[in-house]
């Protein structure tokens, strides 16, 4: 069996196995040991594929694996990784096993609440390692489906209608995602040509300009509903609010990656010439996501908010990268989806690790927490610095990898651009630092909290699993980055080759 057949294979096993558990217990267990056996998996894929580059393999995807699936639309099981989607892989193999720690406490329906989180997942990892793009789509379906139970069910505050705004906000982008890729697969091939859904078949083949023109908005906005691209952000600070821990963890963590990554992978690949042709209309709306999203998270005085604008600002980070259209910078978006992924995660734990324990997420009727629990308070100052950009920490190698690689466009539109994406540092550092000082320093407010209890077993666990890949990709950067390069040569070649041919770069 392929082995990234195994990424969707081990979830679904996991879900068998949770149906026959009889008690709490024992669900709490299958699904550790399942998520756990998917992430030494994820470590092998890094290995293997990193073993496989090494050894001179120059394939454009590694474990390839077609199969054909539905004939008449030449719809195929199309499976292949390169380095950006093992590093998406690894991230979210690590976000769903501490996502299972965070959840250990979890009594309502607790079989189906992780039946759900489980189920999301594979959708996440089947999205990641599809070729086929009508696969894709239909596991990108799978991942965002059950978010709608997950919030309404074990959420928390106006969960009925956060779950709908979520839900309609993202079959709204569905819809036009759908669009998009109908558009592609009928201008997948030339005339007399089979027409495919596949992606590296799609990107040998030129899709007409004009078509491009048409339905590059409808893939970039599509994808970029999910990455909270301004104005369609809306849904994100609700639905980031309702959520459980666990699932607040796994949609700021993974789920908006998709966004970032669907843009990448079929907005911007397969249409390259429009890409450069409207690049400056969504680099506006970015650029407005990143700072608009920072200045959001300083006004707000609910922990789950104030990281929810932060999760805005961030991925519009990701997206304001990625339209550069250049090596450097869009290694560093990659770098940032993933930098992003494991420090929100870390932080939405610690809110619900917190929440639990104070029940209350108003940061101003909390303060001195950092005397009676020392080890979330530390952990929570260490994801904060990783936030706002500390060298060491995984974000500063993002940070810094996106702005070189923004300024090296030379015209003024986009460096001014650059300038003003790079003042969201300045905020970030803002709220950060009052959310800390208030949150964990100063005097206690309220006596209850003197006989609080510092976390247990399972959420050091959680929160070391996070905290430890943070701190590796801040101290040892490069060969993530070399990974992420690797793939990427061909690719930014392509783009721009494409559009140096048309006359537009």
């Amino acid at each position: 069996m392929n082995i990234l057949s195994l990424f969707i294979l081990i979830p679904l096993l996991t879900i068998i196995a949770i149906m026959f558990t009889s008690n709490m217990k024992q669900t709490r267990l299958v699904s550790a040991v399942g998520m756990g056996i998917q992430l030494v998996l994820a470590g092998i894929l890094v290995y293997l594929y990193l073993a496989e580059r090494n050894a001179g393999n120059m394939d454009a995807m590694l474990f390839y694996y077609d199969a054909v699936w539905f004939p008449t639309l030449n719809i195929h099981y199309t499976i292949g990784v390169d380095g950006i989607s093992v590093a998406m892989i690894a991230l979210t193999s690590i976000v769903v096993f501490a996502g299972i720690f965070a959840s250990w406490m979890v009594d309502f329906l607790y079989r189906e609440f992780f039946i759900s989180l489980i189920l999301l997942a594979s959708g996440v990892f089947g999205f990641f390692i599809s070729l086929d793009i009508f696969t894709m789509f239909l596991f990108y379906e799978l991942a965002v489906i059950p978010m709608y139970l997950l919030i309404g069910l074990w959420g928390s505050g106006p969960k009925e209608y956060s779950a709908m705004k979520l839900t309609l906000m993202l079959m709204a982008g569905s819809a036009l995602l759908f669009v998009a890729i109908l558009g592609i697969y009928f201008y997948s091939a030339p005339e007399g040509s089979q027409l495919t859904f596949n992606l590296l078949e799609i990107a040998k083949n030129h899709i007409p300009i004009e078509m491009q023109r048409f339905l590059f908005p409808f893939a970039f906005i599509g994808f970029g509903v999910l990455g909270a691209l301004f104005p369609f952000h809306t849904w994100s600070p609700d639905g980031h609010a309702s959520a459980p821990t666990a699932v607040s963890m796994l949609h700021a963590g993974v789920l908006m990656k998709l966004g970032g990554y669907g843009v990448f992978r079929v907005a911007i690949y397969l249409m390259p010439e429009a890409a450069h042709e409207q690049a400056w209309i969504f680099l506006i709306l970015t650029g407005i996501s990143v700072v608009y999203g920072a200045f959001g998270a300083v006004v707000q005085k609910d922990l789950k908010y104030i990281n929810a604008y932060s999760s805005v600002s961030h991925c519009g980070l990701v997206l304001f990268a990625i339209l550069m259209m250049n090596q450097t910078a869009m290694n560093g978006a990659v770098i940032q989806m993933i930098s992003h992924g494991l420090m929100t995660a870390l932080f939405f734990a610690l809110i619900g690790m917190i929440y639990g324990r104070t029940h209350t997420r108003l940061i101003n009727e909390m303060g001195g927490l950092m005397k009676v629990m020392p080890f979330l308070g530390v952990v929570y100052v260490i994801a904060g610095l990783a936030s706002l950009g500390l060298p060491g920490l995984s974000g500063f190698v993002a940070e810094m990898t996106i702005f070189v690689g923004s300024f090296q466009h030379t015209d003024t539109f986009h460096r001014v651009l650059t300038i003003v994406a790079a003042s969201s540092i300045v905020i970030t550092a803002v709220y950060i630092l009052r959310v800390v000082g208030t949150l964990l320093f100063g005097p206690i407010k309220n006596d209850h909290f003197l006989h609080l209890k510092d976390a247990l077993w399972f959420e050091r666990l959680s929160t070391l699993t996070l905290l430890i890949a943070i701190a590796a990709i801040g101290m040892a950067p490069l060969w993530l980055s070399n990974m992420i390069n690797f793939s990427l040569g061909p690719i930014v070649e392509k783009i721009n080759g494409v559009a140096t041919v048309a006359g537009l770069f």
